[in-house]
């Protein structure tokens, strides 16, 4: 057992702080959300306070679709870091979302990712992990 799992550590739950406070009140909603740029129209996530593609500040929160489509995946065998150790095999994924921006997440729901494929349809779902919702992605029916 590592240090980390014999002393309780997690290293999957956010930190939320003022900023972000939003996105994860969404997500316990049920919501996904992304920021807009007022400025140039972009779209993106992770959450920041300013645009990447053009630096403005007139960025504002945006419900998304919660549609995918599946841009890349690798299924994990071995994570040594608590919980995920208890998780394996899992799908670690990258995703892009209908809405343009492209999200580091999770497939579930999937075994150990028999009949995933590039391109294909996801829809967003949520984990609880310690109080949180935190979002991952499921193969659309």
């Amino acid at each position: 057992m590592s240090a980390a799992a014999r002393t309780g550590l997690r290293f999957d739950l956010p930190e939320p702080d003022a900023f972000t406070r939003p996105y994860w009140d969404a997500t316990a909603a049920g919501w996904l959300l992304i920021r807009r740029c007022g400025a140039c129209g972009a779209a993106h996530h992770y959450p920041r306070e300013f645009c990447p593609r053009c630096w403005s500040e007139d960025v504002t929160w945006e419900r998304a679709s919660g549609r995918a489509t599946l841009y890349t995946w690798s299924v994990v065998h071995r994570n040594d870091l608590p919980p995920f150790g208890t998780r394996v095999p899992y799908v670690a994924a990258v995703v892009d979302l209908a809405e343009g921006p492209r999200m580091m997440t999770e497939v579930v729901g999937c075994g150990a990712a028999e009949g995933l494929r590039i391109g294909m349809g996801l829809k967003v779902a949520f984990r609880e992990a310690g109080g949180f919702a935190v979002p991952v992605f499921r193969v659309e029916a």
